[in-house]
């Protein structure tokens, strides 16, 4: 199922992986165009409930093609889920669904500045209603910060040259377009992987950087546990090594039963159960879909169940 132009990606297969029971409670953590919340609505009967979140403005202006008694849907981060449940007087729900990154909607809205293939406003902001943009940050960023920003969130093995060319360029005139730094990139950046724009590590780089993508994430991941009701899953779908690298490691380290001291005498059946249990293997779309959609290419999906005996 597409919404409009857009389409999400692992619709059928992540919604599956929340194993959806039609009178339950379930957060969608990113509602973007509705696509994965339209799916979950269609598996809910009557009683069923949707809380979903997105920091993006221009989300909230699609929750009138619902109409849906069953959906609240709120400007919040990801991050501030035990807020917004406390405040919804929810408990504990049945299922999260985390679809993480940038959408493609965004990508392709010129004015929002996450693109360099179009010469606009150098933005980058997820929640357009706060914080500082790409502009600003890199106006006013030392030399280190950028250099580490572009190294360790763009994985950009020039990082240094990088941070050093924007350090000049800035010195002459404000670095405020999106083709301004593309252009400044492409200066010290002369070789990339084939069909790889030169900027597209730096660009990946700094709208991790200004949205805190990867420190919303690790937020996000602890308060989902706590929040869900056992049997309940959580699934999150990762599109680039940095992001699936943290969930990655969070799911595992919470499916591995809990540490006691090693002389405490318990027999197996005597040992604290692990908070998680895996459901399956990481799935990734299928060559149909990545033909389909070529976005979708590097989705990497997750899921895990809380277990019956966590406390």
């Amino acid at each position: 199922m597409s919404d409009g132009s857009h389409t999400p990606v692992l619709l059928n297969e992540a919604v599956d992986g929340l194993n959806v029971r039609a009178n339950g409670i379930y957060v969608d953590g990113t509602f973007g165009r509705g696509g994965h919340s339209r799916e979950i609505l269609r598996r809910l009967n009557a009683e069923g409930r949707l809380i979903a979140l997105d920091r993006d403005p221009a989300a909230m202006v699609r929750q009138g093609g619902f109409e849906d008694v069953r959906l609240k849907l709120l400007h919040r981060r990801f991050s501030e889920l035990q807020a917004v449940l406390h405040e919804c007087d929810v408990a504990q729900v049945d299922g999260v669904l985390l679809d993480l990154g940038i959408s493609s909607p965004q990508i392709d809205e010129p004015w929002r500045g996450f693109s360099f293939r179009a010469d606009a406003p150098l933005d980058m902001r997820m929640d357009t209603s706060r914080g500082m943009t790409a502009a600003e940050w890199l106006a006013t960023a030392d030399e280190d910060e950028i250099r580490e920003v572009i190294r360790n969130h763009g994985e950009e093995r020039f990082a240094k040259p990088i941070a050093a060319a924007i350090i000049a360029a800035r010195a002459r005139v404000p670095i405020t377009t999106t083709r301004q730094l593309a252009r400044i990139v492409a200066t010290v950046v002369r070789t990339r992987e084939p069909g790889q724009d030169p900027a597209t590590r730096t660009f990946q780089a700094v709208r991790i950087h200004i949205n805190q993508e990867l420190e919303e994430l690790t937020a996000v991941l602890p308060q989902s546990i706590a929040a869900l009701a056992p049997g309940g899953r959580l699934a999150v779908i990762s599109f680039h090594s940095l992001e699936d690298r943290i969930v990655k490691r969070f799911l595992r380290a919470w499916s591995k039963p809990s540490q006691v001291p090693r002389r405490l005498p318990l027999r197996a059946a005597e040992m604290p159960p692990a908070k998680l249990r895996l459901i399956g293997k990481a799935q990734r779309p299928s060559a149909q879909e990545v033909a389909a959609n070529p976005r979708a290419r590097s989705a990497v999906l997750r899921v895990a169940e809380k277990s019956e005996m966590s406390v």
